[in-house]
C-alpha cells in the first residue's frame, strides 16, 4: 500500500518567479527540492562549469597532484587501478586520458569481478609489481583497502588513493575511529578531515578534479580535458548519484557534449542502441547506455567497456558497441529469470513475513545480483540481500529503502561476513554457506522497521488541475532536468478522475492508453507503462480514481497533442 502526500513547502512563489522569469509553478518545484536562496537559485537554473569547485580544496589533493607531477617528469611508470562497474571504468578512462595527455607512462588495470572482486587485492599488486610498475593511483576504490596497500607500500610502491566511498571505521564506545588507508596520498571528499564543499561526487568526478589540478599545476590548458566531463556525466547518472551541487553541472554540461560526442566507442553505443541524440538526456545514461557499460563488467571482463571508450577506428568502435548491447541483452534474459525465482521463493516460503529480505539463490550469476535485490525491494518495498554460490563461499549484493541504513546494520553484525562494504543504500558482501540461515535470522532481529515505514512514500508535488497543463508550462519544465536521484521528475495529481475508454495496447501488450476528465469536464489523453493488466481491471472496477503524473507533449506524425504520462492511481 501506498502512502501519498503532497510536499507542502513555504516560499514566495510569486516573488521568486518574477525575480528569475518563471512560473510560480516551476517557482515551487524548485522549492520541492530544496532549493532556497537567491545563490542556490540562481545556481540551479543557470550554473556553468565556472562555478565549480576547485578540487585543490580537497585533502591530499595538493599531495596527490606534487607525487604525479613528479612521477611524469621522471618518466616512472604509472598504473591505474579502476573498478568493474559504470564509475569505475569512467573513471579509469579519464585518469588514463588526462595523464597520457600530460605525458606520463601509463597503463590501467581493471580488477574481474568473479575473480578478482571488488577493488585492490594481493594479486592486482603483484601483477603491478611484476611488470615494473612505479606508482598505483586507484580511482573509485581504495578506501577501504588498508590492507593491500600496506603490502603495496612495502613492496616499494607509490600508491595514490583517489575515491568516494565512505571511510571505513571501527565503533568504539560512541566514537568513530576512521581507518584511512596508509597511502602516500588519499582523495576522497569522505575523508572527516577534507573540507571540500560538496560531498555528492562519484569516482570519475573526483578523477577528473585530480586530472584538472594536476594540468594547472603543470602549466597546461585545463580546458583542453573538458570533453572528460561527458564521462564525468556517465558515471554520476550511471552510479546513481544526487542530481544536486555540482552534480547537475557536470550531468548538465556532460550531456550537451555527449550529443556531439568525438568519442567513436560512445558514438558507436548511442547509435547501436537506437537512441535520438538530439533528445539525448539523463534516462538514456542510466537506462540503455550504462547497463550495457556495466554489462561487460558483469559477465564479461569491464576492460571490453573500456576498449569501447579507447576504440581508435570506427569499425573497432561498431563492433565493441554492438558486443556490450548483445551482453546487455543476455544480462536481461538471466535477470528477468532470476527474478521470477526470487518472486516465486518469496511467495511460497516464510521469507514474507521478513522485514529484511534475505534470498538465497545459489544457481543465480552473481554479478546480476544487484540489480535483482533492486527488482525485489520494487517490488515488495522491504530492504533485500540477494545472495548467490560463488568459488568460495557465498557473495551477495544488498539494496535498500530510504528508512533503512543498510551499511550501518550490517556494521552491527559484521562477524558473519568474511568481506563487506557499502552505504545506506545499497551494499555487497561474502560469507560462509554455513552462515546464510544465521544472516538471515540476526538481519531481521536487528532491523527496527514499523509497518509505516515499510510503506511506499509518494511524494507529489502539487495538485495540478488540467487547464494549467499547456505547452508553455511542459516547456519550461526542462529548466528543472537533467532529472535523477536527488533531483526527481515533478510529480502532479488529481483526484476524482472519470475514466473513459481505457485499452491495452503495443506489441507486447505494454502500454495502457486511455483520457481522463475532471470535475469541470476537461480532458487529457493520459498513458501507464505500469502493470497494465491490474491498472486496467482498477480502472474498469473504480471508473472515478485519483492520479499523479507528469505531463509532456506527444509528437505523431507531425501532429502535436498534450498527454499525461500516469505514475501512481489509487
Amino acid at each position: 500500500m501506498e502512502r501519498w502526500f503532497i510536499t507542502m513547502k513555504k516560499a514566495d512563489f510569486n516573488g521568486i518567479a518574477e525575480k528569475y522569469h518563471i512560473s510560480p509553478i516551476i517557482a515551487r518545484l524548485i522549492r520541492n527540492r530544496d532549493v532556497i536562496g537567491d545563490e542556490e537559485i540562481d545556481f540551479y537554473l543557470n550554473g556553468t562549469i565556472a562555478d565549480l569547485y576547485d578540487g585543490m580544496l580537497m585533502k591530499d589533493m595538493d599531495r596527490a597532484v606534487e607525487i604525479l607531477a613528479e612521477k611524469i617528469r621522471e618518466e616512472k611508470k604509472i598504473r591505474v587501478i579502476g573498478d568493474y562497474d559504470i564509475d569505475g571504468v569512467n573513471a579509469t578512462y579519464i585518469l588514463q586520458q588526462g595523464l597520457s595527455e600530460l605525458g606520463a607512462d601509463i597503463d590501467t588495470d581493471i580488477p574481474d569481478r568473479i575473480k578478482d572482486g571488488y577493488g585492490l587485492n594481493i594479486a592486482l599488486i603483484d601483477r603491478a609489481l611484476d611488470d615494473g610498475v612505479d606508482t598505483i593511483i586507484t580511482c573509485d576504490n581504495g578506501i577501504a583497502a588498508a590492507d593491500e596497500i600496506t603490502y603495496g607500500k612495502e613492496n616499494g610502491l607509490t600508491i595514490v588513493v583517489t575515491d568516494h566511498h565512505e571511510v571505513p571505521y571501527i565503533e568504539e564506545e560512541g566514537e568513530k575511529n576512521y581507518i584511512l588507508p596508509p597511502a602516500d596520498a588519499v582523495v576522497d571528499p569522505h575523508r572527516a578531515d577534507c573540507g571540500y564543499p560538496f560531498k555528492g561526487l562519484c569516482g570519475a568526478a573526483v578523477a577528473y578534479k585530480l586530472v584538472e589540478a594536476l594540468c594547472n599545476v603543470m602549466q597546461r590548458e585545463p580546458e583542453d580535458l573538458d570533453y572528460l566531463m561527458e564521462n564525468v556525466a556517465i558515471a554520476t547518472v550511471g552510479d546513481v548519484m544526487d542530481l544536486t551541487g555540482e552534480n547537475r553541472v557536470f550531468v548538465k554540461q556532460g550531456l550537451e557534449m555527449l550529443k556531439r560526442t568525438q568519442n567513436p566507442g560512445l558514438k558507436a553505443l548511442i547509435e547501436c542502441t537506437g537512441i535520438d541524440v538530439d533528445r539525448l538526456n539523463a534516462y538514456h545514461i542510466g537506462f540503455v547506455i550504462g547497463p550495457c557499460i556495466n554489462a561487460s563488467g558483469r559477465l564479461d571482463t569491464a576492460k571490453r567497456a573500456l576498449e569501447l571508450l579507447n576504440a581508435r577506428t570506427r569499425r573497432d568502435a561498431v563492433m565493441l558497441a554492438e558486443d556490450l548491447k548483445a551482453l546487455n541483452d543476455s544480462r536481461k534474459e538471466m535477470t528477468e529469470r532470476g527474478v521470477n525465482e526470487a518472486i516465486n521463493m518469496i511467495e511460497t516460503t516464510s521469507l514474507k513475513d521478513d522485514h529484511v529480505l534475505v534470498v538465497y539463490l545459489p544457481d543465480c550469476h552473481e554479478s546480476i545480483a544487484g540489480i535483482i535485490a533492486g527488482r525485489i525491494r520494487e517490488k515488495y518495498y522491504r530492504p533485500t540481500f540477494v545472495l548467490t554460490k560463488a568459488e568460495d563461499g557465498v557473495k551477495g549484493s544488498g539494496r535498500s529503502i530510504e528508512t533503512y541504513d543498510m551499511f550501518a546494520q550490517m556494521c552491527r553484525c559484521r562477524d558473519l561476513f568474511t568481506k563487506f562494504g557499502g552505504h545506506k543504500l545499497a551494499a555487497g558482501l561474502s560469507l560462509t554457506e554455513g552462515n546464510v540461515p544465521l544472516f538471515r535470522k540476526t538481519i531481521n532481529e536487528l532491523a527496527e522497521l514499523s509497518e509505516e515505514d515499510l510503506q511506499m512514500k509518494v511524494s507529489i508535488d502539487m495538485r495540478l488541475p488540467f487547464p494549467y497543463i499547456t505547452e508553455e508550462l511542459i516547456s519550461e519544465l526542462e529548466l528543472l532536468e537533467p532529472f535523477g536521484k536527488g533531483n526527481p521528475k515533478p510529480l502532479f495529481a488529481e483526484r476524482n478522475l472519470r475514466v473513459i475508454s481505457p485499452r491495452i495496447f503495443g506489441r507486447n501488450r505494454n502500454v495502457l492508453k486511455c483520457r481522463l476528465q475532471d470535475e469541470q469536464g476537461s480532458q487529457m489523453d493520459a498513458v501507464y507503462f505500469g502493470d497494465v493488466e491490474a491498472c486496467l481491471k482498477a480502472m474498469e472496477e473504480k471508473q472515478v480514481m485519483s492520479f499523479t503524473y507528469y505531463p509532456s507533449v506527444n509528437e505523431y506524425m507531425g501532429r502535436r497533442s498534450l498527454q499525461l504520462t500516469i505514475v501512481n492511481y489509487q
